[in-house]
Formats: structure tokens, sequence, C-alpha cells
């Protein structure tokens, strides 16, 4: 079971308190983790990434193991924590402004 860190935001939109659980085929990568994410809960499609493109929303990002994989392929495998459920995969969202 993979384990997803999800924004406060998100986890009021999804309905749950805590980081969410997810079964995902290996290899675990960012596109299998969102796949299942939005197909566990479809209120969050089009929250993440962009339902046409399937791109990252510009102020969300993804962190694990310490660090940012927001600029890695899609389809580029995740550390071996994040696949055995050690390590969470965090969804934030960027702060912006000035």
């Amino acid at each position: 079971m993979i384990r997803v860190a999800l924004p406060a935001h998100l986890r009021t939109l999804a309905r749950v308190t805590d980081d969410v659980q997810l079964e995902v085929t290996s290899p675990v990568t960012q596109r299998g983790i969102l796949d299942a994410l939005e197909a566990t809960y479809p209120v969050l499609r089009g929250t993440i990434r962009d339902q046409a493109t399937s791109r990252r929303r510009p102020l969300v990002r993804f962190f694990c193991c310490g660090e940012d994989f927001s600029h890695e392929a899609p389809d580029t495998p995740l550390p071996d924590a994040v696949a055995n459920g050690l390590e969470p995969f965090f969804i934030v969202g960027a702060m912006a402004g000035g």
C-alpha cells in the first residue's frame, strides 16, 4: 500500500482526515499514484493535474523522501521507501504571491 499525504483543502474535498492508502501496481510512479488517487476519489480529478493534458497543475508540488519530484517525468519510478509504504508521497499546494 502506498501512503499519500494530501494538503488540507484536498483532504476536505475527498472527505478524508488523514493520509490515504492506495494500491498501486509496480513500478510505482507519479502517474500510477495519481491514477489510483483519482480512481478512488473521483472528486479530485482535475485538482492535481489538468484533465486534458494530465500535466501537474502549476501550484502543485510532489515530494518524497525529502526530495522534490515535481519536475520528474510522470513515469519515473519513485524511491523504494515510497513503493514499500515506508514513506508517504506528499502532494503539496505551493505558495505564491509577493
